[in-house]
């Protein structure tokens, strides 16, 4: 006989409590362990978190950026039993203060982020590409960025009729992002993550 397991909702995943330092995803209505990246994956995140927030100051955008604090509720297989944890999230500041008396978790139905980044590992690489590809678009994210610290690439995905279409960068190529026009980032800049 075949047991098989209710998934956990949003609510069950929103309240878990296992009293460890493990982070979790939901997908598909099960728990899925964040695994730790490497150093060189945390330096990308605090060079492009910094750098992102330089830009939004410098234009004097009323937007914030916020690293690995915020999840975003996710379509998959024509359910809602999928939570996103991204790297970096850009959002208006009032949607941010509004998540300050809640769980942080935007959910369907609520105006997605403005940009996401993923930063890719070995154990997230398909996921990346692939999977969060559909799921962001679906959710109409206006702009996704894949860093691939693997590959030495920075693809930036841009949303058209409901599809990303994507642009890649390499070494001292400045990365072209519709959001920041004027950000003047190289691929090199962003691997090396020198803050």
């Amino acid at each position: 006989m075949v047991t098989t397991l209710a998934p956990i909702t949003l609510d069950n995943y929103i309240h878990y409590r296992n009293n460890t330092d493990t982070r979790y995803e939901l997908v598909n209505g099960e728990l899925s362990p964040m695994s730790i990246g490497t150093g060189q994956h945390g330096e990308i995140i605090d060079y492009l978190n910094m750098q992102l927030r330089l830009e939004i100051e410098r234009l004097q955008q009323d937007l914030i950026v916020k690293p690995m604090v915020i999840g975003l509720q996710s379509p998959r297989s024509h359910q809602w039993y999928t939570v996103r944890i991204p790297d970096l999230f850009i959002l208006p500041r009032h949607q941010w203060r509004e998540l300050h008396t809640r769980e942080a978790v935007i959910r369907a139905g609520e105006p997605a982020p403005l940009l996401v980044i993923e930063v890719v590992s070995e154990t997230t690489r398909s996921t990346d590409y692939r999977t969060k590809r559909s799921e962001y678009s679906v959710l109409n994210i206006p702009e996704y960025w894949i860093v691939d610290p693997l590959e030495g690439q920075i693809s930036i995905l841009t949303l058209s009729d409901g599809w990303y279409d994507a642009t890649k960068f390499v070494g001292d190529t400045v990365i072209d992002s519709p959001m920041f026009p004027d950000l003047h980032l190289t691929v090199s800049d962003v691997m090396q993550g020198d803050c």
